[in-house]
């Protein structure tokens, strides 16, 4: 070992607490949501992660300002997307993480 014993020296929160940041139910934070952009109906998303991954690949196309998802995990959530995009630019990126898509215009 490197001398350090990690189990006293770093302050530990139970799991109820805390929360995984992957499989947390809370509601993912995100960027605040702009005031005008497109809102989509998501299905699918489960935990932070799932919620990371679908930011990821919509903020990766182009015309994309701001992305906001507000997680439902195992229910709809709520993506808000602000920018020029279209809608088939969304709809691909979403459908190509492996999300179900619906738009709630």
């Amino acid at each position: 070992m490197c001398g350090t014993d990690t189990r006293t020296e770093l302050p530990l929160i139970a799991p109820k607490q805390s929360g995984c940041g992957c499989c947390s139910t809370q509601t993912a934070a995100q960027a605040p949501a702009a005031a005008d952009g497109s809102v989509y109906e998501l299905e699918g998303l489960t935990c932070g992660h799932c919620a990371q991954t679908v930011e990821k690949a919509v903020t990766s196309v182009g015309g994309v300002e701001a992305v906001t998802i507000e997680l439902v995990a195992g229910g709809t959530s709520r993506l808000t997307v602000a920018g020029t995009a279209s809608n088939d630019s969304i709809r691909d990126a979403v459908t190509g993480a492996g999300y179900s898509f619906t738009a709630s215009e």
